[in-house]
């Protein structure tokens, strides 16, 4: 009778693993400005070229919050792509 043998990969643990590693930081900072935006209550006037608008200072933050994340996810799809063309 011949045993087979299974191999079991080793457990890693849960922070040691390359996915948690990579977006740990992008979630502690994410946690960490949403705090912050949504603790600025005030109402504030922003111009918007021409128009001027009252709004709650967490509505301003979470905008321009949205447009940072919108513009690092554009710049990283660029440059990954860039990265994984072939020699021309």
């Amino acid at each position: 009778m011949t045993r087979t043998s299974t191999h079991h990969k080793e457990h890693t643990p849960f922070f040691s693993r390359p996915g948690v590693r990579r977006f740990a930081p992008f979630f502690l900072i994410t946690v960490i400005a949403l705090i912050f935006i949504f603790e600025n209550r005030a109402n504030v006037k922003i111009r918007l070229l021409i128009p001027e608008v009252t709004m709650p200072l967490w509505g301003a933050l979470l905008i321009a919050w949205g447009l940072g994340m919108l513009a690092c996810v554009f710049t990283l799809r660029r440059r990954s792509s860039r990265h994984t063309r072939g020699p021309r």
